[in-house]
């Protein structure tokens, strides 16, 4: 019999634990405190880290059916519109990296992941489980739900986002803090836009205090817009899906160049997201203790300037799966294996996103070098290859 791994949350994070173990011969029961499994959200950029286990997990053709595999990435400058640096995807990534470089909807990556899942068959998935409380000792360990239910295994996992409970039961660490960066998110059929406006390509539109990000998904049909501005919101900033006045986009973003400001003015609507962030890991003991373990953004949130907050989830799970999988190991040490071989890179990878949005958003005399720098090593500097070649195995 394998191990018995209770997860925690229904996302993205935990539904590729669920299957990574599964895949590993492991015994998963997932807890989800929604009805139904849905994913909400706009895109996501899949590096060839990702695409790569996503491939192993014998999930490339359906992912070729959603996603859509840009050729390029470019930056511009948001006020000029001049090209700052452009980084060649499509094959050479492919033959660089072994992988695609790929962009989808997170709502279509959700169901590639549920459907492989449940074709498997034998995992249980547990929807209204609104998990409360665990408690672990040297046999197992033990969850509960809000309506009562209880549910006991070998180890739990916490996949259960940014503002994880399995996180601040394990941790006390408090909760994240604000950024003072807002996120407008759009996602419209490309054929509800002028030709000129359609796009194929990952373009990343940087300014003062403000960027836009810009990329098909959906086979190319759709076309995801994410555009961060500096402010602050009211009301409960976990939870993501407000409705935001057009016009306070347009109002943000009046002295962007002409390109920009006509996609801005073609979208009619836009989801408004308060952007938080916790700190880079510092140690392991942030990944794993005992029988307990968290993954995706419940152990390491990213702010979404590398485009890897997904991506990270996914290794996370393959890691887990494969060090849960070595025989005579207990389930400690195999989390504490875990724990070990993933803090560093995610903890890498956050700063890094911190980073960005700094070099994103700079103005003055730093803006003025990262523009020269960019147009004299775009593509150096574009192409990160610590990121997209994967975890050391």
């Amino acid at each position: 019999m394998g191990k018995r791994i209770l997860i925690v949350g229904g996302g993205i994070g935990g539904l590729s634990a669920a299957l990574a173990c599964s895949r590993a011969g492991l015994e998963p029961q997932l807890f989800e405190s929604a009805r139904e499994f849905n994913e909400v959200g706009a895109g996501i950029q899949l590096g060839p880290n990702v695409v790569r286990i996503l491939g192993e997990w014998e999930l490339s053709a359906g992912l070729s059916a959603v996603a859509a595999f840009p050729e390029q990435l470019q930056v511009r400058s948001a006020i000029s519109g001049r090209e700052l640096g452009v980084l060649p995807l499509g094959a050479r990534t492919v033959s660089r990296y072994g992988a695609a470089y790929a962009t989808i909807h997170r709502a279509d990556l959700h169901a590639l992941l549920l459907d492989a899942l449940k074709a498997r068959g034998g995992v249980q998935l547990n929807l209204e489980s609104e998990v409360v409380a665990f408690e672990q000792d040297h046999n197992g360990v033990a969850l509960q739900c809000a309506d009562g239910r209880q549910a006991r295994a070998d180890l739990l996992l916490g996949a259960d986002g940014l503002w994880s409970r399995v996180r601040q039961q394990l941790l006390h660490d408090g909760v994240p803090r604000a950024t003072g960066h807002l996120a407008y998110r759009a996602l419209l059929p490309q054929s509800s836009l002028p030709e000129k406006l359609r796009s194929q390509t990952i373009t990343a539109w940087l300014g003062p205090h403000l960027h836009v990000v810009q990329y098909p998904v959906r086979g190319g049909e759709w076309l995801n817009v994410v555009a961060v501005v500096q402010g602050h919101m009211g009301g409960d900033i976990a939870y993501w899906d407000h409705g935001a006045h057009v016009v306070n986009v347009r109002r943000s973003l009046s002295q962007t160049c002409a390109p920009l400001n006509d996609l801005i003015h073609a979208i009619e609507r836009w989801r408004l997201w308060g952007l938080s962030i916790r700190a880079p890991m510092r140690s392991p003991a942030e990944f794993a203790q005992g029988r307990v373990a968290l993954l995706g953004d419940a152990a390491h949130p990213m702010l979404p300037y590398l485009a890897q907050g997904a991506g990270m989830a996914i290794e996370d799970a393959q890691a887990l799966s494969q060090f849960l999988l070595t025989d005579g190991r207990s389930v400690p040490a195999a989390l504490n294996a875990y724990a070990a071989a993933r803090w560093q890179r995610n903890a890498r990878v956050q700063a890094r996103a911190i980073r960005n949005g700094q070099i994103f958003h700079a103005t003055g005399l730093i803006r003025w070098g990262r523009d020269a720098a960019m147009k004299l090593l775009g593509e150096r500097l574009l192409d990160l290859d610590w990121l997209y070649r994967g975890p050391a195995r």
